[in-house]
């Protein structure tokens, strides 16, 4: 039935506003949901046994990942449900994908070590984005609280893509290799790396429930200019990773998996208070979860 004038408001007196339709903004969440299918494409492919295209799947679903909050800031369409969503998407690409993933291309011949290990790492990274969406507002925004799960599966799916790659192509990276044979001795050497896959899923899993702090790089956001030295390194970076793609983007990921340990040592041996929260709270569920 449509709106009736009102008798007693004079003509000239503006009515109330149209209601507006509650919807879900578009944009944003269908890059949500690109980057959760790239998640569901990594499982799919690594039971087919296409790993470096399930590993394509995780790194598709990183990038993706990385695009929709951005996107939501600077279309002004951020909402709470697209919040919930980004959570869950996260939980499949970069908590259930890299683990199945790994459970069936090394960790499945190791028995109940395997799946202990892929599990634990799932775990972590459900236990991961749920203390960051608590904690979202009383954390140093310079830092993240734990290793990222996006940098986890990416440490995970690299380790994967570059022994892919190597396997493949029936090559040996010197560096690489040198650095696997003394984790896993002679069962590398001949292409084995369950238990190194085996150590490198745990290290990632428990590092996101760490209290580690680990550079967000949000404080870079708001600049707009640079130095014309940022350009000359940034162009340098992409020639050298251009040449051997799988190793340094691997050995990137390593470095930043560890960086976080090295900040909390540094801030430890300056006495500096090592936990990122800048803020308590105040919440009874809450308590115990901003400890050092």
């Amino acid at each position: 039935m449509p709106d009736t004038p009102d008798p007693l408001r004079p003509l000239d007196e503006p009515g109330p506003p149209p209601r507006r339709r509650k919807g879900i903004y578009a944009l944003p969440n269908m890059i949500t949901l690109a980057a959760l299918f790239g998640g569901f494409y990594a499982i799919v492919m690594a039971m087919n046994g296409q790993f470096g295209q399930a590993t394509t799947g995780i790194f598709a679903a990183m990038v993706l990942d990385s695009l929709d909050g951005r996107v939501a800031r600077m279309t002004h369409t951020q909402s709470a449900f697209g919040e919930q969503m980004d959570s869950l998407a996260d939980m499949v690409s970069f908590g259930a994908a890299p683990a199945l993933v790994a459970y069936v291309w090394a960790l499945q011949p190791l028995g109940k070590a395997g799946w202990f290990a892929a599990f634990i790492y799932c775990a972590c990274a459900a236990l991961r984005l749920a203390r960051f969406n608590v904690n979202v507002g009383v954390v140093d925004k310079r830092y993240f609280q734990g290793l990222p799960s996006p940098a986890a599966a990416a440490l995970v799916a690299g380790f994967i893509w570059l022994t892919s790659a190597m396997i493949e192509a029936h090559r040996e990276v010197p560096l690489f290799h040198a650095l696997v044979s003394l984790l896993g001795g002679a069962r590398v050497a001949r292409g084995d790396f369950s238990w190194v896959m085996f150590a490198i899923t745990l290290f990632a899993g428990l590092s996101m429930v760490t209290n580690t702090p680990y550079y967000s790089f949000k404080d870079l956001r708001g600049r707009r200019s640079v130095p014309f030295a940022v350009l000359v390194v940034a162009a340098l970076a992409i020639a050298l990773v251009s040449i051997e793609p799988a190793t340094l983007l691997f050995l990137v990921f390593v470095g930043y998996a560890l960086s976080g340990y090295v900040i909390y040592a540094w801030r430890k041996a300056k006495g500096q208070h090592a936990s990122i929260v800048s803020t308590s709270t105040d919440e009874p569920d809450e308590r115990g979860l901003h400890g050092d």
